[in-house]
């Protein structure tokens, strides 16, 4: 029963995938953005994006699909980051213009944290950059069904150190890296942004230790931060939860943490990002632009307020920039329309550039 149970979650999830789209300082900022248009029409050749018909070039929102990266010229795929799991691998795409070392993007891909992968349909607008002059790296990490809290974070986290230690290999800048992930993604790039300093959440992944995991840029994209106050939001919002309440045993949240959420509060906390503000210091400091659509039924937007206001009171407030798309749902065409992806990247340039 608990089998189908996880099963009809992970349906659930699927089906609300597929219903899913500046400034260039990075000043304090809520922008509240109309429902973006259509993007315009690019002057490039399906032969000149690397990317999927139904990526964001084509105008095609996130979803669960491959994207296809047979027009990168320069790949690296499959590379282990860890010893702990056959899962720990990355993927490097170089531009294919340019000389390097590149700046680098890492995608972190969403999925509840119980599936997706480094070619999944939603690392596509993160899989632009190619064409923006970064590197991309693309990272596979334990999912829950495999590992629970803070595997995920450990992962993502040792999979930076090893770009790091191995940056002259294959031509990426080690000091110009930006996190990016959407969705459980979103989560996982925010705790990349503010646990630079935390070593225990380092975990079981024990390589390339001399190497810090701070990175110079975090993008977040409608990611779940504080799992104790989702339904409190959606109630207040009065928007019903696409997943269901995330204080039951079977959600997303419940299955990362590994226990119900309300059993140890206190452990649900160590995943929100928010937690661990203080222990960032001007060095180690991230810049970070985080998006989220007004009519979020999977991730209640105050996720993204409440977490960019805490980050402006605690750290200097023109590293924060929020952006709320109006209308916007959970991964829908918004955010991957050419617009709001001129917005992302004026944002990374502005800071790795």
């Amino acid at each position: 029963m608990k089998r189908m149970l996880a099963l009809i979650v992970l349906d659930a999830l699927l089906l609300s995938m597929v219903a899913c789209s500046s400034s260039n300082d990075t000043a304090s900022v809520v922008e509240e953005v109309s429902t973006v248009e259509a993007p315009p029409t690019v002057e490039m050749s399906a032969e000149d994006s690397p990317l999927m018909s139904g990526g964001p070039r084509n105008g095609g929102g996130l979803g669960p699909g491959a994207v296809d990266t047979s027009g990168i010229e320069t790949q690296f795929t499959e590379i282990p980051y860890g010893t702990v799991s056959s899962n720990q691998t990355l993927n490097i795409y170089l531009p294919n213009a340019g000389v390097g070392p590149f700046p680098v993007i890492v995608a972190i891909h969403g999925g509840g944290f119980m599936m997706g992968s480094a070619t999944g349909g939603d690392v596509a607008a993160m899989l632009e950059g190619v064409n923006y002059g970064y590197a991309v790296v693309s990272i596979n990490y334990r999912l829950s069904g495999e590992a629970a809290f803070p595997a995920a974070v450990s992962d993502c986290k040792a999979a930076i150190r090893f770009i790091k230690a191995n940056a002259e290999a294959y031509n990426l800048d080690a000091d110009r890296i930006a996190v990016w992930g959407d969705s459980a993604g979103g989560n996982l790039a925010a705790m990349v942004g503010t646990t630079s300093n935390v070593n225990s959440l380092n975990d079981d992944n024990l390589e390339n230790l001399q190497y810090s995991s701070a990175v110079q840029a975090v993008v977040d994209w409608f990611g779940p931060l504080d799992f104790l106050a989702m339904d409190a939001q959606f109630e207040a919002s009065g928007i019903t939860p696409a997943m269901g309440a995330t204080s039951s045993a079977m959600s997303l949240e419940s299955q990362y943490i590994g226990q119900l959420i309300t059993e140890d509060p206190e452990l649900t906390q160590q995943a929100n990002p928010r937690m661990y503000i203080e222990t960032m210091t001007e060095t180690t400091t991230p810049n970070f632009l985080i998006e989220h659509g007004t009519a979020d039924a999977n991730v209640p937007v105050q996720q993204s307020i409440d977490f960019a206001t805490a980050l402006e009171s605690s750290i200097s407030a023109d590293k924060v920039t929020l952006v709320l798309l109006e209308g916007a749902r959970h991964g829908t065409s918004e955010f991957t329309a050419q617009e709001n992806l001129d917005r992302v990247f004026a944002f990374l340039d502005g800071i790795l550039k």
